[in-house]
């Protein structure tokens, strides 16, 4: 297992004060077609005020362990927002985009903006959560992770595999602005991407390229990269810069323009 160096995006204030820790590892290889990565957060800020974590969530499914709440989330469809305070520890697996499904056997869809219990997906697990917080090290919680799932380890599935690919198609290409130059892309129909995204990974198409373009345009503004909020629009496929601002207003919360003066980078 080895640290993931790459920034997680999606995080929508950087500067939280505080004693904080997130820290990300790789699953044991067998469990890669299935699990992107684990992430843990630490917190100690007792004494201190309290701090808000707000985040734009990915397309996937995550399996979060803390103590008495654990349990597997669906898509979440909006901006995810948590009050930190006190002293707390969360440690989860985040599963590759349609890498659920061979686990669930049924269109993800159904947990979207839902939660379901640890054991209604891995029977055999009802233990994990206090193994996981036996251990201090990330890495040895890690460890007890990969040995409950690799007890769990379903056949892999091509169409899994398949729909993977094409999100991290999506996230890493910000060009990629039509579900018509996505399904050109799998050489499939319109209609069977829709079917194949709803049920493996839990999102639309559509929904998966207007999230990662709104990730695009995030981190553009805490990157300092925009100069031209109706440039930024047109690029990320808006028919102008009034619709781009409203979406970008209704999922992160406050307008782009008040947005970038607040991360300092306006």
């Amino acid at each position: 297992m080895t640290t993931d160096p790459s920034r997680p995006r999606g995080v929508l204030h950087r500067r939280l004060e505080g004693d904080l820790e997130h820290r990300r590892l790789a699953p044991d290889p067998a469990l890669a077609p299935f699990v992107e990565h684990y992430w843990r957060v630490r917190w100690d800020l007792r004494g201190q005020p309290s701090q808000t974590q707000e985040t734009l969530p990915h397309p996937n499914v995550h399996l979060v362990l803390e103590r008495g709440q654990s349990a597997i989330f669906g898509v979440h469809g909006g901006r995810f927002v948590r009050v930190l305070e006190g002293q707390g520890c969360v440690f989860a697996v985040k599963f590759r985009a349609g890498g659920f499904f061979p686990f669930l056997r049924r269109p993800v869809s159904g947990l979207v903006d839902r939660s379901i219990p640890v054991t209604a997906v891995l029977p055999g697990a009802a233990t994990l959560e206090s193994d996981v917080f036996a251990c201090s090290a990330m890495e040895a919680m890690a460890a007890v992770a990969d040995r409950h799932l690799l007890a769990h380890l379903p056949r892999q599935d091509p169409q899994a595999t398949r729909l993977a690919t094409l999100v991290a198609q999506v996230a890493a290409d910000p060009a990629m602005l039509s579900v018509q130059a996505l399904a050109d892309r799998a050489g499939l129909g319109v209609r069977t991407l829709q079917r194949l995204f709803e049920r493996y990974v839990g999102a639309s198409p559509k929904w998966v390229i207007a999230r990662y373009r709104l990730h695009e345009a995030i981190a553009r503004v805490q990157e300092g990269r925009v100069v031209d909020w109706t440039e930024l629009a047109l690029s990320l496929g808006y028919f102008d810069q009034a619709h781009f601002i409203g979406d970008f207003t209704r999922l992160v919360g406050r307008p782009p323009g008040e947005y970038a003066r607040r991360e300092g980078s306006g």
